[in-house]
């Protein structure tokens, strides 16, 4: 009866523990690791004493994340070309009562955040996670830490400064940004190169993350001439059996194409001022095995 009550405990509170996991890691397969480990600490842990479960969790899978971040960072200095976070489906349904909950929540996995966040130090990461999208007070982080009060307010304010100073401002209209992913998504594959370009902004920038384990760009390509006839080469090609999917990650509208069944990629258009600032690409079969095409 204990582990059935540890089990449902555990269960009650697994989505906030993911969720500051993929923050705190960017990939769906470590995240689940993290968050497994945490159950095994958790099953195996003296819980009488525990009078905050929420806090106590959080508080483990924090430090988890924490470990394997560092672990992850030589992997990430080796990565082979540019490096987007694994995509997620971002439908929050009951965790997100309002609008504008949904709206931090949303933000806070969007693929510009986790770029930036991809630059702080674990400890900036956590204390800017759990303070920025999950809202923790700075005492609790503290002890979640192992910190003193005070230096986890710097910490925070380092790390809401870094962000503001390197995180792209886009908008995030739902209904632009499935407009403008529609009408991209029309030119491309009509091959109209005049129109694709009209949606593109001058600076535009085109990442695109295959691991070198796909066919993708291996820098960013930048610039509306660029990117409009990167685009319209790429689109000429002829995939097997093509389907593509209208989805939301990361909180914003995205293509999946898929080859003969299979999901072969990811597109998503980050926009401002009624234009296509930045498309991301993902192509890596690794950050596509938690996505399925229903």
């Amino acid at each position: 009866m204990a582990t059935d009550i540890a089990t449902d405990v555990f269960e009650e509170h697994r989505p906030v523990l993911t969720g500051v996991a993929y923050r705190m890691l960017g990939r769906v397969a470590d995240a689940e690791d993290v968050v497994q480990d945490a159950w095994l600490r958790w099953s195996a842990a003296e819980r009488a004493d525990v009078l905050d479960p929420r806090g106590y969790l959080v508080r483990i899978t924090t430090r988890l994340a924490i470990d394997r971040l560092r672990q992850l960072q030589s992997r990430r200095e080796a990565y082979v070309g540019p490096w987007l976070p694994e995509p997620i489906a971002t439908d929050f349904g009951s965790t997100a009562p309002d609008a504008a909950e949904r709206a931090v929540l949303a933000e806070s996995v969007s693929f510009a955040l986790l770029v930036v966040l991809e630059s702080l130090s674990p400890l900036e990461r956590a204390v800017f996670v759990l303070r920025e999208a999950f809202g923790f007070p700075y005492a609790e982080i503290a002890t979640t830490l192992d910190r003193s009060e005070a230096a986890v307010r710097q910490l925070a304010g380092r790390a809401r400064r870094h962000v503001d100073e390197r995180k792209p401002r886009y908008d995030v209209d739902p209904a632009e940004c499935r407009d403008l992913t529609e009408r991209f998504l029309a030119a491309a594959s009509g091959g109209d190169l005049e129109e694709l370009l009209s949606l593109l902004s001058p600076d535009v920038q085109l990442v695109g993350d295959s691991g070198g384990k796909a066919k993708a760009p291996m820098h960013v390509i930048k610039g509306a001439d660029k990117v409009g006839r990167f685009l319209h080469a790429v689109t000429q090609e002829t995939i097997p059996e093509l389907g593509i999917r209208f989805v939301e990650l990361n909180g914003a509208p995205a293509l999946l194409f898929l080859s003969a069944g299979k999901l072969d990629s990811v597109f998503q258009m980050e926009v401002r001022d009624g234009r296509i600032q930045r498309i991301n690409i993902v192509r890596n079969p690794d950050k596509l095995t938690a996505l399925t095409p229903a």
